[in-house]
């Protein structure tokens, strides 16, 4: 068992397994929030202990630490997107397709805006700007020399968490943003991105330790607070990672 330099145990010996910080990396500050929603503020679990109805896991805040079933509103997480059958990606050695992008979606339901994708990508231009500001593990994460991009089909009534997969922890992102190349700045259980009853988007940020960023804003997005999305709009997570909405 490793100590990251933030004081966390890890079973991995590279990176954190609780905030991905290298383990041979220098001394750092007290990340901005721990990794987990009952940090930032979310109601404690009920007298007696709440169980998530499909794990059986108990509640630490509104969404399942595991499969992400949304307490409050009491609705389970849509199943992972397929990957967009118009687009062949290559994918690393060691990393298969269902892995990267899971399997077995609803069929999208066309809106007035027709079928929406969300593209995973590399961001040269917000690793440089989070950088500048002096962003947290910014500058201590290198830009990936090559990164494939990945794509996901966007269905109405959907709820996807966006993170890296944990096998310690029981996380499975349905938005897997697990390496290789690794973002560590990106949190196991970072974001959610939700369909509305009217047919919008919004993106919640789950009090990762990075923070989850709009567009061009160098301002993190509250923790915990729905915020609308819409086609054309950047999401940008961890050092280096932006995910765009788009038909």
């Amino acid at each position: 068992m490793a100590t990251c330099p933030r004081g966390h145990s890890s079973v991995a010996t590279d990176y954190c397994d609780e905030c991905g910080t290298p383990i041979n990396a220098p001394m750092l500050p007290a990340p901005i929030a721990e990794v987990t929603p009952a940090s930032v503020g979310w109601p404690a679990p009920a007298a007696g202990g709440q169980e998530c109805p499909d794990c059986g896991s108990p509640r630490s805040g509104r969404f399942c630490e595991v499969d992400g079933f949304d307490f409050e509103a009491q609705t389970p997480p849509a199943q992972k997107p397929a990957p967009d059958s118009t687009t062949s990606t290559p994918q690393p050695d060691g990393i298969s397709q269902t892995a990267v992008t899971g399997t077995s979606t609803p069929t999208p339901t066309p809106s007035a805006n027709g079928v929406l994708r969300l593209v995973v990508a590399a961001d040269r231009a917000y690793h440089e700007r989070m950088a500048a500001v002096d962003a947290p593990d910014a500058e201590s994460v290198a830009f990936p020399v090559f990164c494939p991009e990945r794509r996901f089909t966007l269905a109405e009534g959907q709820q996807l968490l966006i993170g890296r997969r944990s096998r310690s922890r029981g996380i499975e992102p349905n938005i897997d943003l697990t390496g290789p190349p690794e973002d560590v700045g990106v949190s196991h259980a970072h974001a959610v991105l939700m369909s509305t009853s009217d047919g919008a988007w919004t993106v919640v940020d789950l009090g990762s330790s990075n923070g989850t960023y709009l567009n061009d804003s160098t301002d993190p997005l509250k923790p915990n607070v729905p915020t609308p999305v819409k086609q054309g709009d950047q999401i940008h997570l961890g050092a280096w990672t932006t995910l765009t909405i788009t038909s």
